[in-house]
């Protein structure tokens, strides 16, 4: 059975920092993307930073610069380095994973995962 767990949120002011940890358990597949998603109150859940097992990442375009996506295979744990954070980023993240080879297009889309971890609330304030 995959799970999926998450850690690492918390609350912190304008310009602070955290880094997301996502460790994963009953995994088989040797081939497989990871993803970061967040999803705030009212809003629908989003893409925010996707790695492949070759290293080939995606973000989208609000955290360009300042979050940072990792993977440690032999450790199976995701991660999501998070600086000068804004009030917007106010939101629960969640890590996801798919087996399987991905186009680059698609690995910021919900829809694409299969396995989903609970969420971490990440709080901003300004």
């Amino acid at each position: 059975q995959v799970q999926l767990v998450e850690s690492g949120g918390g609350s912190v002011h304008t310009g602070g920092s955290l880094r997301l940890a996502c460790t994963v358990s009953g995994w088989t597949y040797s081939n497989y993307i990871m993803g970061w998603f967040r999803q705030a109150p009212g809003k629908e859940r989003e893409g925010v930073a996707a790695i492949d097992i070759a290293g080939k990442t995606n973000y989208v375009d609000s955290v360009l610069g300042r979050f940072t996506i990792s993977l440690d295979n032999a450790k199976m744990t995701l991660y999501l380095q998070m600086n000068n954070l804004k009030p917007e980023d106010t939101a629960m993240y969640y890590c996801a994973t798919s087996p399987g080879n991905w186009p680059w297009g698609r690995l910021l889309q919900p829809g694409t995962y299969d396995y989903w971890g609970q969420g971490t609330r990440v709080t901003v304030s300004s």
